[in-house]
């Protein structure tokens, strides 16, 4: 019995593949358009293997998009012609055909929906925080277009999440640049970075680290100065501490700080009782 049935399921792969070569190589943009609707629609619902139904959907989508251009089937054709490069993880192509379809078709029904996937694709193009963050400031820039354009949206929640996302990935990247300079010992640079950092983004994550660090930066400059400039170097660096202490008083560097700030108190006695 197992065997009749993996025999007929074989001759129904057969059967199914051989009919879509068929389709493939028709010359019947009508019967193409509805097979590719149907395939569309199947994976859409998550009927078989939805994969591959979106692939064999986009092969014909691909030889037909053209032949519609201008007629009335156009509007829904280029919409699952768009939305089956999205499933399919093509963001790239996706975001492009959503935007054309946004253009194109600015009364439709989909237009909402095709403005969010086509800005949510930008979304998955950003790469990680330490690359060239061109496409994160571009998907913000859609994303935010796309809450201007829609804020009674459904998906306003999710835009305005994802937006925050990047721009968090965009103020990670600023600040390890700056704490880079501390890392490499560069202090003189790290402050100036890192003081950047904070005016740029009062609301980051990153703020309380910031401040810890420009105040080890200022430290780290002092006593690593000559004896002529360790005074000044010694007071700017106990103003940066006092800083992050008046933000974040219970703060999860506050027992470095203060073993560094002991060590400024003790260096500034040890220089007052020298005079």
């Amino acid at each position: 019995m197992k065997k009749i049935i993996l025999l007929l399921s074989i001759v129904l792969v057969a059967t199914s593949c051989s009919q879509y070569q068929k389709v493939l190589k028709s010359d019947d943009t009508g019967l193409k358009y509805s097979t590719a609707e149907e395939l569309y629609n199947e994976a859409k619902a998550g009927e078989g293997n939805t994969s591959r139904k979106f692939k064999k959907a986009l092969r014909i989508f691909e030889q037909i998009v053209p032949e519609y251009r201008g007629k009335p089937q156009a509007q829904k054709l280029m919409f699952m012609y768009a939305d089956t490069y999205y499933e399919l993880g093509d963001h790239y192509l996706a975001g492009y055909q959503f935007e054309r379809f946004v253009e194109t078709y600015p009364q439709s029904e989909k237009l909402e929906e095709a403005a969010f996937k086509g800005a949510k694709s930008y979304y998955f193009l950003s790469p990680r925080y330490d690359l060239d963050q061109t496409e994160t400031h571009k998907a913000i820039e859609k994303l935010q277009a796309f809450i201007n354009r829609f804020p009674e949206s459904e998906k306003l929640e999710e835009a305005n999440e994802l937006v925050t996302e990047l721009r968090v990935k965009l103020e990670k990247k600023s600040y390890e640049i700056a704490k880079q300079y501390h890392h490499t010992r560069n202090y003189k640079a790290a402050i100036t970075a890192l003081n950047n950092f904070i005016l740029e983004y009062p609301g980051s994550p990153f703020r309380e680290q910031a401040y810890y660090y420009k105040f080890d930066s200022a430290y780290q400059y002092a006593i690593n100065s000559y004896a002529y400039a360790m005074p000044e170097r010694l007071k700017e660096a106990r103003k940066y501490y006092q800083d992050y202490l008046r933000y974040y008083p219970e703060g999860k560097f506050v027992s470095e700080a203060e073993a560094a700030f002991t060590d400024i108190t003790e260096k500034e006695q040890n220089y007052n009782q020298e005079k």
